[in-house]
């Protein structure tokens, strides 16, 4: 076991074995997983050093790499070694689209037609948004979507299926940051349904805490609706009706996300134990981000983009 920071302070604090040059660390420990939480233009360099070291599994942070190119690349590289690449995408993880995925697939809404997420982090308004805790948000020219968005291009994929057609309008609300921080991406899944992220990191949502849902869904069938909570609770209406049911109870975990980092982590580790499928392999990832792409090139201009073939 071991932690790595250039800051060495950092990886002390972990009261792990710590090390400034993660190249030692491996070298040292000889781990059997890396899990790699580096900002997207780190990735590679990373990946391609737990390769060298013949790391056997490696989890990595999305964003995956700084684009799709380096990341089909660090993928390429990862298979010919013989080393399981892992992408960190939790949001799918929490507790809550775990749970939607099944009333989906029990029918309580009957034939489900669109799924509607308002994200609503109230945590991008004047010059110090982000400064807190992520300052590197400030500078990247692809923000919303490449950073924040790819949360739920990967779990709309999760709820309904790959997205065969994408359009996306794209704005800078705090001109403090250098990338987008609003927009509205529509996608046509391979089953029809229509999934909309309707996304402004600048405004909030009813919640005590806005960092456990990150804003509010409504899910829609042809015999009710599903609606997401900001504390991280599930109600069903069926048509043609006012009243609700409670489907999941809020949340109680005070950290992130419903506890979803955890729930990630240890869906990889119990699958190198007993050897079911992982979920999110690079592989399999890379069509998530083929889709962000395509957000970008709809809202640089102004059309609808087909997704035509997979990656």
């Amino acid at each position: 076991m071991g932690a790595c920071d250039l800051d060495l302070a950092r990886a002390e604090a972990t009261r792990a074995p710590a090390f400034a040059d993660l190249g030692a660390m491996l070298e040292a420990t000889g781990p059997d997983l890396l899990d790699i939480i580096l900002p997207p233009t780190a990735h590679a360099a990373a990946i391609e050093t737990a390769i060298a070291q013949h790391v056997p599994t490696i989890i990595c942070q999305k964003p995956f790499c700084a684009d799709l190119s380096e990341a089909r690349r660090m993928e390429a590289a990862a298979e010919k070694a013989g080393t399981r690449l892992i992408i960190h995408e939790n949001f799918r993880f929490q507790p809550w689209y775990r749970s939607l995925k099944n009333e989906l697939q029990a029918g309580r809404i009957g034939e489900p037609q669109q799924i509607t997420f308002r994200l609503r982090p109230g945590d991008g308004q004047g010059p110090d948004a982000y400064l807190d805790r992520q300052p590197y948000f400030q500078t990247m020219s692809r923000f919303l979507v490449h950073e924040t968005a790819v949360h739920w291009i990967d779990t709309f994929r999760f709820l309904c299926g790959d997205a065969v057609e994408v359009y996306a309008d794209l704005r800078q609300v705090n001109p403090a940051i250098a990338g987008e921080d609003a927009g509205v991406i529509l996608m046509t899944h391979e089953n029809g349904m229509r999934t909309i992220f309707d996304g402004n990191r600048c405004l909030d949502h009813a919640a005590d805490n806005l960092r456990r849902t990150m804003g509010e869904a409504l899910v829609e069938g042809d015999k009710g609706t599903i609606r997401l909570k900001g504390d991280g609770s599930l109600w069903f209406r069926a048509f043609g009706t006012q009243a609700e049911t409670c489907l999941l109870d809020p949340d109680q975990w005070d950290g992130f996300g419903g506890d979803c980092v955890h729930a990630l982590q240890a869906h990889v580790v119990a699958g190198l134990l007993d050897g079911t499928p992982l979920e999110n392999s690079a592989k399999d990832y890379l069509q998530i981000l083929a889709v962000e792409e395509a957000v970008y090139q709809s809202a640089e201009t102004g059309r609808k983009i087909s997704l035509t073939a997979p990656v």
